[in-house]
């Protein structure tokens, strides 16, 4: 789409959004203080459903492109929406999450390909799914990172055009587009909106579980796309800084004995902004960075061919072993923090 078409479009999620929260705050649809939040205000819930409305907005337009995805995201955002006004059942959320990502398999045709890497796949979308739920506790992270993601999915759809000068003898004429065109830049725009609302010391509204389930939808497909594309995992790298927390909190917690599925503050995000006492929007900052650095590392790695298993394996055992060291600075005794 035209710049000017981007420009429409976010005044007009900015709007949406807008007008979401002062019908949630009648409704009573907020999120209030708990023990175990990481807020001190009463907040709207809910406010992250711009994301799936922009994507149905672009699928509209575009000629219903994508549909079986599509119908995958409507359905997971749905069932989340519900969950964020009255709250489900685990299992039935579970059930619907694993039926959208098994449409979402049909529109990329993963039902060709051998069961194993079927099964992969459902691993990193639904394990993917959860972690990034787990992670939208604090103003401004979910933002800040979606940005740094989906910028750097956009940039690696339009390598062919962005990336030849820089890495001629790779790039140009072998990389096309993984990824349904408009489809990047119409999320990245909502949630841009989305940050207006959000990215603020008293955030008007936290995205909620449509919001951050939907987006990670979103994320899921993406990622497999360029997987598939490409024949390559490195890409997985992308996901490592939130991967990283939400898989090591989750072994901390299982030594602790804790019921993994309770609400908790143990996440190193959580222990920055509660125990250390920093600004939300700091932490957001710092993860998203992390990450861009990350992400702009590993391209440069694969395109200039320097990207193999023996460094693949370096990268994260060496992000791993830097998440512990500034999680023993933060917290001593990090699986006993309460």
């Amino acid at each position: 789409m035209p710049l000017t078409h981007y420009i429409l479009l976010f005044f007009l999620l900015l709007a949406l959004a807008l007008g979401y929260v002062l019908l949630a705050r009648r409704l009573g649809i907020v999120d209030r203080p708990l023990e175990r939040s990481s807020h001190r205000h009463t907040t709207v819930r809910g406010g992250g459903i711009v994301f799936p409305v922009a994507a149905l907005i672009w699928f509209f337009i575009v000629g219903w492109e994508s549909p079986w995805a599509m119908a995958g995201l409507l359905l997971a955002s749905l069932i989340s929406f519900a969950d964020d006004l009255r709250g489900l059942p685990g299992g039935l959320r579970m059930g619907v999450h694993l039926l959208a990502v098994g449409l979402l398999f049909q529109e990329m045709g993963l039902y060709d390909m051998y069961w194993y890497w079927i099964a992969c796949a459902l691993i990193l979308a639904i394990g993917w799914i959860n972690a990034f739920n787990f992670m939208d506790g604090i103003n401004g992270i979910t933002a800040l990172y979606s940005l740094v993601l989906l910028g750097s999915f956009s940039l690696l759809n339009n390598a062919g055009r962005l990336l030849s000068p820089v890495f001629p003898g790779v790039v140009a004429g072998e990389w096309t587009t993984f990824f349904p065109a408009g489809l990047v830049g119409t999320v990245f725009v909502a949630v841009l909106a989305f940050s207006f609302l959000n990215f603020r010391p008293r955030a008007l509204a936290f995205a909620g579980d449509v919001g951050s389930i939907g987006l990670a939808f979103l994320l899921s497909w993406l990622m497999i796309e360029l997987m598939v594309y490409t024949h390559q995992v490195w890409w997985i790298l992308f996901f490592a800084v939130y991967g990283i927390d939400a898989v090591i909190t989750i072994l901390l917690r299982l030594l602790r004995g804790d019921n993994i599925f309770r609400p908790h503050r143990l996440h190193l995000y959580q222990l920055l902004a509660n125990e250390k006492g920093w600004p939300h929007l700091a932490v957001a900052l710092a993860y998203a960075t992390t990450q861009l650095a990350v992400n702009l590392l590993t391209i440069c790695l694969v395109f200039s061919g320097r990207m193999d298993w023996a460094v693949f394996i370096l990268l994260g055992a060496g992000l791993a072993a830097l998440y512990l060291l500034i999680r023993q600075q933060v917290a001593p005794v990090g699986f006993r923090t309460a």
